[in-house]
């Protein structure tokens, strides 16, 4: 690996943060202590900062040189409503919160590409340092949008990353088009009439109105969906009754729908609906269906993503960025994608041998995101900081 030297020797100073922002979770839109964090860092960089968008988002400048030319790099900073499992000296100090996705990693990345991108400024134009709240279930990106993030900073592109637990320190996973999935939510009340258990006759029972729902949902994916478009409904929730001698008079059903593009989520859509208000009626029962459409899918937009390979390939070799699988996992980063040429990536973060090997606390092993046991991996800060700054590098050298 192709690591930065002033990076590296800023290691220790950039995993103390990281482990400071560990240490003090913050939840969706609640990041006040972390963005006052962030914030103090870059302004004692000499980085100007502008705070507010998505309420508390954190926006650095810096600019060099006579160009007119921007790139964003993102992070993201919100924690998990989780408690933490880890007995490390900067475990979560705050039940009920934890950093279980690595976005204390992300920040910390970004704010060590920062330190070197001020004090070196090897370019000509301008590096947006994009520190977005409320990832994890709050839209933050679609929020900075709407407070006017890409009018106040008007950036070529932009770019952002996720850790990836599984894949060796030192690889990367690229993909152009789509990367990650939708993320929907369904909620179906099936009403029927309560009777004594005894005597269903006497009622509507909803509860088998709702298991032919259940099992009718699947054939949307298997029979009214091409073979080859991606799609998931899962039903994750069946709430029905209160005493077993009774037939109740609701059912309600809840679950959650994954796609890769608009056209097929707009077909399950109007099937799922279909499928449940002609099932309640076959049975004389009657429903209300509720869909909520929370993420787009991810897309990567080609060209960028070419272009982020290449540099990536110059840091670890080429034979280390891999081709990524989609996942039907879903990032609010897409709204970004929709308003500006992009590409989003994954940084492997090893198998979870890092947390045994520092002493942290615990046996090292499995490593997943949204796990009580989860950990950054510290060693990523230099090759996750020396991306940001030849990715911003080299994007402004380029060739329009």
């Amino acid at each position: 690996m192709h690591l930065l030297e002033p990076v590296l020797a800023d290691a220790a100073e950039i995993t103390a943060l990281r482990r400071e922002i560990h240490a003090h979770p913050e939840l969706c839109f609640e990041e006040h202590r972390t963005s006052d964090l962030i914030a103090k860092a870059l302004t004692d960089w000499g980085i100007p900062v502008h705070r507010g968008l998505g309420k508390t988002g954190v926006v650095g400048i810096v600019r060099n040189g006579t160009s007119s030319r921007a790139v964003g790099l993102r992070a993201d900073i919100d924690a998990l409503p989780m408690t933490e499992h880890n007995t490390f000296a900067h475990a979560s100090k705050h039940a009920g919160r934890m950093h279980a996705c690595g976005h204390d990693g992300h920040t910390a990345m970004l704010l060590a590409a920062a330190k070197h991108l001020s004090k070196h400024r090897n370019f000509d134009g301008t590096v947006y340092l994009v520190f977005q709240p409320a990832e994890e279930g709050g839209g933050g990106a679609r929020e900075m949008v709407k407070d006017g993030l890409f009018e106040q900073f008007p950036m070529e592109a932009i770019f952002g990353a996720h850790n990836w637990p599984g894949m060796a320190v030192g690889q990367f996973g690229v993909k152009s088009g789509p990367i990650f999935a939708s993320s929907n939510e369904f909620k179906i009340t099936v009403r029927g009439r309560g009777s004594h258990a005894a005597l269903p006759h006497n009622g509507v029972d909803p509860v088998p109105v709702a298991c032919q729902m259940v099992q009718a949902f699947q054939t949307i994916i298997t029979r009214n969906k091409r073979p080859i478009d991606a799609g998931v409904i899962s039903v994750t929730m069946i709430h029905a009754g209160e005493a077993t001698n009774v037939v109740p008079d609701s059912c309600e059903i809840q679950g959650t729908v994954r796609t890769f593009t608009m056209e097929v989520l707009d077909l399950i859509e109007e099937r799922m609906k279909a499928i449940a208000e002609h099932t309640a009626a076959a049975f004389g029962a009657t429903c209300e269906f509720e869909f909520e459409r929370n993420y787009p899918p991810t897309i990567n937009h080609p060209a960028e993503t070419e272009f982020l390979r290449g540099v990536l390939g110059g840091i670890v070799g080429a034979e280390n960025v891999l081709d990524f699988e989609p996942t039907m996992g879903a990032e609010d980063f897409s709204y970004f994608l929709l308003d500006k040429p992009g590409s989003y990536f994954v940084i492997g973060n090893g198998d979870g041998s890092h947390r045994g090997k520092y002493g942290l606390g615990h046996d090292a092993g499995p490593c997943m995101l949204h796990n009580p046991r989860y950990d950054f991996n510290d060693e990523l800060i230099p090759l996750g900081a020396t991306m940001w700054v030849r990715l911003a590098e080299q994007w402004l050298a380029a060739r329009r």
